[in-house]
C-alpha cells in the first residue's frame, strides 16, 4: 500500500476514475470526423468556463507553451511590454519575453501580496507615446498562494491600447475570471489543474483586439502559431499538428464532470477548501504567507515554523505519510511550504493532510498541538 499517495500540490492534481477510464480508451484517429466533433465539443465547453465568445485554441503542451505563444504571436523584438512580477510564475513572463527580444518593463512587488493596480495605472499613464504593446499578469500565483485582482488590474489600464494577457493556469475554474466582461485579451490555462487531467494540454483565448496586434507581429512561429491553430479549427475542427488525442478524449469526460457540478459550485468548493486549510494552519500557530483578502483558493503557502527545514517537512509528509505537499519556489524556496487544494480532492483529503502535517511538525520538534488543526477543519465540515 506504500504506492498509494495523496497528491496535495498545486498541480498536477489527482485524476478522477471517470477520466482515467476515458484516458484508457483505445487510440483514435486524430484526422477523423469523429475526433473533429470531439474537438468542437471541448472547445465550446472550455469557452463557457472562460466566459468568452472569443477564439479558444487548444495546444499540445504544458501551460508554459501557451505562455510562450502569448508572447511569440504578438510581440516583435524591441517591442515594449510590461510585466507585473509578484511571484515565481510571474517571473516566467519576464524570461519568455526577454527570450523573444522584448524590451521588458517590470513592476516588481512583494511576494505574498497582490499586484498594485495603482502602480500599473501610473506606469501606463507615463507611457504617453503608447509604446507598450502588452501587459502580462498572473491570476493565481501558486508560488505564493496569492490570487491577484485581475478585474481591478484590467480597469487600471484604462484606454491604453496595450493588450492585457493573463496566466490563469492554476486559477481557471477555481476563482472567478470573466474573460469577456473584464476585457481580457489573451488568457492561458492548463489541463493539469482544475481540469483534472495529466499535463499536456494548454488553452488560450484570443480577443479581436489581440488578433489585430498579431497581424503586425513578424516574430517567427511554427508549432505555437496561433494563426495556424485558428485556421485549422475554423476550417476543419482540427489542429495543425498531431494533438494529444488521448488527453482530448479525457478532457471530454472531465468537462462533463465540471458541467454536472456547475462552475459556480466548483468555485464555491475551492473557496471552502481554502477556508479549511487556512483555519487549520492558523489553529496550529502557523502563519499563511498571503493575507485573507488575497488568499488563493487553489493553494495555501505557509511560513515555516521556527528554523525547521522546509524540505524535511515535505520529505516526511511524502515518505512517512504518503502525502505530497510542495516546498517553496524561487526566493521563497526555504521559507514556505505549500498545500494544494484544487481539482479532484475532497474535504476528507484535507482532513488527512492536516492530521499528517501535525504529526510531521511534532516529530520535527515543533510544539504542535495535536488535533487542533484537524478540529478546525472538522468545525467547518460540520457547518455543511
Amino acid at each position: 500500500m506504500n504506492d498509494k499517495q495523496l497528491l496535495m500540490i498545486p498541480g498536477p492534481t489527482p485524476i478522477p476514475q471517470r477520466v482515467l477510464h476515458a484516458l484508457a480508451n483505445p487510440a483514435v484517429g486524430h484526422r477523423t470526423p469523429g475526433f473533429s466533433a470531439i474537438i468542437r465539443e471541448v472547445t465550446d465547453k472550455v469557452k463557457k468556463i472562460y466566459r468568452t465568445e472569443s477564439d479558444l485554441l487548444t495546444l499540445t503542451s504544458s501551460g508554459s507553451g501557451a505562455m510562450e505563444a502569448a508572447v511569440s504571436n504578438f510581440i516583435n523584438p524591441g517591442d515594449k511590454v510590461l510585466v507585473l512580477e509578484y511571484g515565481n510564475f510571474a517571473e516566467r513572463w519576464i524570461k519568455i519575453a526577454k527570450t523573444y527580444g522584448a524590451d521588458v518593463q517590470v513592476i516588481a512587488g512583494q511576494w505574498g501580496r497582490q499586484a498594485d493596480p495603482q502602480a500599473l495605472a501610473q506606469a501606463l499613464t507615463a507611457d504617453t507615446a503608447k509604446e507598450i504593446k502588452a501587459v502580462y499578469a498572473t491570476h493565481n500565483e501558486t508560488s505564493t498562494g496569492v490570487t491577484h485582482d485581475i478585474k481591478a488590474l484590467r480597469e487600471a489600464c484604462g484606454d491604453h491600447p496595450a493588450i492585457f494577457v493573463v496566466d490563469a493556469i492554476s486559477g481557471m475554474a477555481v476563482s472567478p475570471l470573466e474573460v469577456d466582461a473584464w476585457k481580457l485579451d489573451v488568457v492561458v490555462s492548463g489541463s493539469q489543474k482544475a481540469f483534472m487531467l495529466p499535463p499536456g494540454l494548454a488553452f488560450i483565448s484570443v480577443s479581436p483586439k489581440a488578433w489585430a496586434l498579431q497581424k503586425a507581429c513578424q516574430t517567427p512561429s511554427f508549432y505555437f502559431s496561433l494563426k495556424a491553430a485558428k485556421k485549422n479549427l475554423d476550417e476543419k475542427n482540427t489542429t495543425p499538428y498531431t494533438p494529444a488525442a488521448s488527453l482530448i478524449t479525457g478532457l471530454q469526460e472531465s468537462l462533463l464532470m465540471m458541467e454536472e457540478e456547475g462552475l459556480e459550485n466548483i468555485q464555491a468548493r475551492h473557496a471552502r477548501y481554502r477556508e479549511m486549510v487556512r483555519a487549520a494552519v492558523k489553529a496550529l500557530g502557523l502563519t499563511p504567507l498571503a493575507a485573507d483578502t488575497a488568499a488563493s483558493a487553489a493553494v495555501t503557502a505557509v511560513m515555516k515554523p521556527g528554523d525547521i527545514d522546509v524540505k524535511q517537512i515535505t520529505k516526511i509528509m511524502r515518505d512517512k505519510y504518503n502525502v505530497v505537499i510542495a516546498a517553496g519556489q524561487g526566493k521563497m524556496e526555504k521559507e514556505i511550504f505549500r498545500i494544494g487544494h484544487l481539482g479532484y480532492i475532497t474535504e476528507a483529503d484535507i482532513l488527512a493532510t492536516i492530521a499528517c502535517l501535525e504529526m510531521t511538525l511534532k516529530g520535527l520538534g515543533w510544539d504542535c498541538p495535536l488535533g487542533k488543526g484537524v478540529a478546525a477543519v472538522q468545525e467547518i465540515m460540520l457547518k455543511g
